[in-house]
């Protein structure tokens, strides 16, 4: 594949690096609360209703409503009637290999032990 003048490397093909930038921000975004990543936890292991979110997360059912509506916004999670209720599950697999990622980084960290991590020095 030839490059074009002025794409960047690594882009794909009619794929528009700001855009793509934006729609990962977007993501991490939803991903930044501590009881969106529980909530998405907690559908890791198996579709929930809310009432069963509620109680497993010991959180106020509009707390709940309210993150899972972030969630669905973001395209993280779906939901599907199930009578009277709905049933929420992670949107796709992606969904379940970022949180997977997520936590083996995170484990990976904590057993850096004290080592701290490397900032970048600000220029004088």
């Amino acid at each position: 594949m030839v490059k074009k003048k002025g794409e960047k490397k690594g882009a794909k093909e009619g794929a528009d690096p700001d855009r793509e930038a934006e729609a990962i921000a977007d993501v991490m975004f939803a991903l930044s609360s501590p009881n969106r990543v529980r909530i998405l936890i907690q559908l890791r292991e198996a579709p929930h209703t809310v009432g069963e979110l509620v109680s497993a997360m010991e959180m106020e059912q509009s707390a709940v409503s309210h993150q899972l509506r972030v969630l669905r916004e973001h395209r993280l999670v779906a939901a599907d009637r199930r009578g009277r209720e709905r049933l929420y599950s992670l949107y796709d697999a992606h969904v379940a290999s970022l949180l997977d990622e997520a936590v083996r980084h995170v484990s990976e960290l904590a057993g850096a032990g004290a080592k701290q991590p490397r900032r970048l020095r600000r220029s004088a």
